[in-house]
């Protein structure tokens, strides 16, 4: 699916509700549906030769979450440990993941008339889980498909059978 077909079936789908976050310099929405819950960071245990992104799993409430820094996934610059630094876990076809981001910012609704194609070019980002750019006054987001980017064959996480 390109990156026009994304948008124009967004687009048929009305208003979207999502939660935005930021990583670096740059902001982020994913589909607030993903979205179990939101808890302060502590660190993982980790996880022998996993990827240097997956920081390790945590018990949550019985169930092995498994915790993936997007500030590493995404080569961001740094990637500080302050009290700023939050970890949304999401629910993804039965699988539960966790994602490290620098903040959480707000819950933004979406008109689609809001939304843009995302450029072609080249990134760390997978094309294919960038749903478009959505825009609201000045700020601008990267709209991701989460659980399209989850489910990367490099991710490890989410098998394709899942």
């Amino acid at each position: 699916m390109g990156a026009m077909e994304k948008v124009e079936d967004l687009a048929t789908t009305g208003a979207r509700e999502y939660l935005t976050f930021r990583l670096d310099q740059e902001e982020y929405g994913i589909d607030i549906l993903k979205v179990q819950e939101i808890r302060g960071y502590e660190p993982p245990t980790r996880v022998a030769n996993a990827p240097s992104f997956l920081k390790g799993v945590v018990n949550l409430r019985g169930t092995i979450v498994p915790i993936v820094d997007m500030r590493l996934k995404f080569n961001c610059a740094k990637a500080e440990y302050d009290s700023f630094t939050v970890v949304i876990i999401l629910n993804l076809r039965s699988r539960i993941v966790g994602i490290v981001v620098d903040s959480v910012s707000d819950v933004m609704e979406l008109p689609a008339s809001a939304l843009k194609a995302a450029p072609d070019v080249d990134s760390v980002i997978d094309s294919s889980a960038v749903l478009g750019l959505g825009s609201l006054g000045e700020r601008m987001l990267i709209l991701l498909d989460i659980e399209q980017l989850m489910s990367a064959p490099d991710m490890g996480l989410v098998g394709a059978s899942d």
